[in-house]
């Protein structure tokens, strides 16, 4: 690298294949001071000016902005924010049409500039003192993007780890008609100084070349006067020579070093910037201004003053060509951007952002329109004049056929898209659109590519862990049987196995035949039913019972029924042997016949007795049998309990044996 950077040193200069020498068309507006242009009527502010993602919006409709104030967030590493470019009213944010060759609309800002022009409060930082982090912070706070035709988030670029070599500012503008950073270079070289300062101090190459083409001495004077203090800045001039400003042919130029395919010149030590963006830098760390306006080219022969403008970010294309004195042809063409690598307006309502360098409004004769596309004739013109070293014949077929494998492996993203082959090309055929047509394609094709195997990578992480938590599942079923198994084996009882053994023994002390026992207790039932209905109960001194008495204990009887059996057995017996000693002392013959074997039987000779004893007492005392009567029906009306049917048999015949003893005495 010592002998390179000695030969650096001593202005050697290399060259790169290829290139073209189109006219350059850049006096009439080089030799011009810049304009300053009048605030437009509207203001149209897209949310993404820049190679990366928009930032979130932060103002809405009927807001109040001042110049300089942030209107969007940048809530990523790829994004930055944009401006106000004045104060003024927030009118809408909307969709409009992008200044892009799809021309598809994006969110954008409408502000209505209220004629002020007035400031937020700035902060300017001294970089002498100032840590990287805030001057970076400051960078990315600013908007800062390249503003060579990329736009590349400068604070990224800036950020870079690795080593540089070489830090090189390309003031080239190699592209026909424009003259934006001749003539800043001009007007602002000692603040474009500055801002390589601040470049200088966070990537701290060891040396810095700046490169200018030979066709713009002013500004070769300029710099060279700006940079005289610094010993390791060394203005280098180049031959006019289209696309000399491109990157890589750019390093080429100066260095002698190629930049790989696929790769970036920081592989290879180097680190480029544009000399507007070096003046931006300047201008956003030591004055506190974010990149709210631009130098832009305004030529063509339809225009009676061509001349650079500095332009506020969002202004319409209409507003820039009505000030330079736009007279329209018919079917006229407005380009945005220079003759080779422009491309042609939907409408003139199109903002200028950040990446505009030039706005062209050609005659029919001063840049006639492409012809009709005729069939290749294999001249090879095109491979003669690529700068990249490519095969523009294979790519334009693999192109038209959708090829992306060997469009990879003919390297068409190397292509820089100067459009030196189709201004060479002697059948008229627009290779750069082709090529830009086929880049979107595989863009499309990789990310289609890329969210397949993110689909494929969920749907094998899912299937993995389903698999997993099956064999989980399974190894902990198989451990719990082991468990078991082990428990079995060594004698402790599962505790399943003794609750059904404790079930088992309960049900085996308890009684099993269920109709068994009904049936017993039945049996049990009538024969205490026909033994009540049967015996006549009477007390232990000779006398019946009253039938309240009777009525009283036999209220008193147990719940369990068969206590209420053995009580009733007891009790029959106790008035059998009463009646028996009674009939033997008085001399009586009882009257009550024998207890019969059937209770049916015994039934019906109770419910005889108490009919004859009903008729019998009505007949002897009719008042008393009707008051008897009714008494009994209220107070003990028949139960339909065949147990309370027995106690009513007995005491109606206690009261029919009471009733005939009577009679009898």
């Amino acid at each position: 690298m010592q002998n390179l950077l000695e030969q650096i040193q001593a202005a050697q200069l290399w060259d790169f294949p290829g290139g073209i020498h189109p006219p350059t068309r850049k006096a009439l507006t080089s030799k011009k001071s810049i304009a300053k242009l009048a605030l437009a009527d509207r203001l149209y502010i897209p949310l993404r000016q820049h190679i990366g993602v928009a930032g979130q919006c932060l103002v809405k409709k009927g807001d109040f902005v001042l110049k300089g104030q942030a209107l969007s967030l940048a809530d990523s590493s790829m994004s930055i924010p944009v401006h106000a470019p004045t104060s003024g009213l927030i009118l809408a944010v909307e969709d409009h049409t992008s200044p892009h060759p799809s021309a598809l609309p994006e969110p954008t800002i409408v502000l209505e500039p209220d004629g002020l022009d007035e400031w937020r409060e700035r902060e300017p930082l001294d970089h002498l003192t100032c840590s990287l982090p805030q001057l970076l912070e400051r960078i990315q706070e600013s908007g800062i993007a390249g503003m060579g035709g990329a736009g590349f988030p400068t604070h990224l670029k800036s950020a870079i780890k690795q080593e540089v070599e070489c830090l090189i500012i390309n003031g080239v503008e190699c592209e026909p008609y424009i003259s934006a950073d001749d003539a800043l270079m001009q007007e602002e070289a000692t603040t474009i100084v500055k801002g390589i300062d601040i470049l200088c101090q966070l990537l701290n190459p060891k040396i810095v070349l700046i490169g200018i083409e030979d066709d713009k001495p002013d500004a070769i004077a300029a710099m060279q006067a700006a940079c005289k203090q610094r010993d390791h800045y060394f203005i280098r001039v180049i031959p006019t020579k289209y696309p000399s400003g491109g990157e890589k042919q750019l390093i080429q130029v100066l260095t002698n070093k190629e930049v790989p395919a696929g790769r970036r010149p920081i592989d290879i030590g180097m680190v480029m910037f544009n000399i507007g963006t070096s003046f931006a830098i300047a201008q956003a760390v030591l004055d506190d201004i974010p990149l709210i306006s631009r130098i832009v080219t305004v030529a063509g022969d339809t225009l009676t003053q061509a001349q650079n403008m500095l332009v506020p970010i969002g202004t319409p294309v209409s507003a820039l060509l009505n000030a330079c004195g736009f007279q329209p042809q018919a079917q006229q063409r407005v380009i945005m951007g220079g003759p080779m690598m422009g491309f042609t307006l939907p409408d003139l309502s199109v903002p200028v952002i950040k990446t505009t360098n030039c706005i062209l409004a050609p005659t029919y004769q001063e840049l006639p329109p492409a012809r009709q596309e005729m069939d290749c004739i294999r001249c090879t013109a095109c491979a003669d004049a690529c700068p990249a070293s490519l095969l523009p014949q294979q790519l334009l077929w693999y192109s038209k056929a959708k090829d992306s494998a060997k469009l990879e492996e003919y390297n068409l993203f190397d292509c820089i898209e100067c459009g030196a082959c189709a201004y060479v090309c002697p059948s008229e055929i627009p290779l750069v659109q082709y090529y830009r047509v086929a880049k979107a394609d595989s863009r499309q094709q990789q990310r289609e590519a890329l969210q397949a195997e993110q689909a494929k990578a969920r749907f094998e992480a899912r299937k993995a862990r389903l698999e997993a938590e099956k064999q989980e599942r399974q190894q902990r079923h198989e451990q719990l049987a082991e468990e078991r198994a082990a428990k079995q084996a060594s004698g402790s009882s599962d505790a399943v196995a003794e609750a059904l053994a404790r079930v088992k023994a309960k049900q085996q002390d308890a009684p099993t035949d269920r109709e068994t026992i009904k049936a017993e207790r039945e049996r049990l039932k009538q024969q205490a039913r026909a033994k009540q209905a049967a015996q006549t109960d009477m007390p232990p001194d000779g006398e019946a019972k009253s039938p309240i008495a009777s009525e009283v204990s036999t209220a008193k009887e147990p719940a369990d029924p068969r206590k209420a059996a053995i009580a009733a057995a007891i009790a029959r017996a106790k008035a059998k042997k009463d009646a028996q000693s009674a009939t033997t002392s008085d001399e009586v013959v009882s009257s009550t016949p024998a207890e019969p074997a059937d209770p049916r039987k015994a039934a019906i000779a109770a419910a005889i007795a108490r009919a004859k004893a009903k008729k019998d007492a009505q007949a002897a005392a009719p008042d008393e049998a009707v008051s008897s009567t009714s008494a009994e029906q209220t107070e003990t009306p028949e139960p339909t309990d065949p147990r309370k049917a027995a106690i009513a048999a007995a005491i109606a015949r206690a009261k029919a044996k009471k009733q005939k003893d009577t009679e009898t005495k």
